[in-house]
């Protein structure tokens, strides 16, 4: 397996993910009680929030997952299935670096 690769496609994405996590953060400020949006647009205010609250907790859940991966880079262990124990193929940890399941165990 080629771990300079995968150490490169950690690293963007630990980038992306760093970025998108500030962008949710931004988005889901509180809405100020005071603030005269009327109650249709508070209410969409508050979906809004929710949904983004949602994507903010995805995005970090990520981003310790990908930090863990590039901690785990050098193991013997990184790239074997925690489940079954068989290598996971590099196709697979290009496109999800943070991944500790084989295709066949992630179904």
């Amino acid at each position: 397996m080629d771990n300079e690769e995968i150490k490169v496609k950690i690293l963007q994405e630990i980038d992306k993910t760093e970025k998108q996590v500030a962008q949710y953060r931004e988005k889901n400020k509180p809405v100020a009680p005071d603030n005269a949006i009327g109650r249709i647009s508070r209410m969409d205010a508050i979906i809004n929030k929710s949904v983004g609250e949602a994507s903010l907790t995805q995005a970090e859940n990520r981003l310790k997952s990908l930090k863990r991966a590039l901690s785990n880079l050098s193991s013997p262990d990184f790239g074997i299935c925690i489940q079954c124990g068989n290598p996971i193929p590099v196709g697979r940890m290009l496109i999800m670096p943070e991944t500790q399941l084989c295709v066949h165990c992630a179904q």
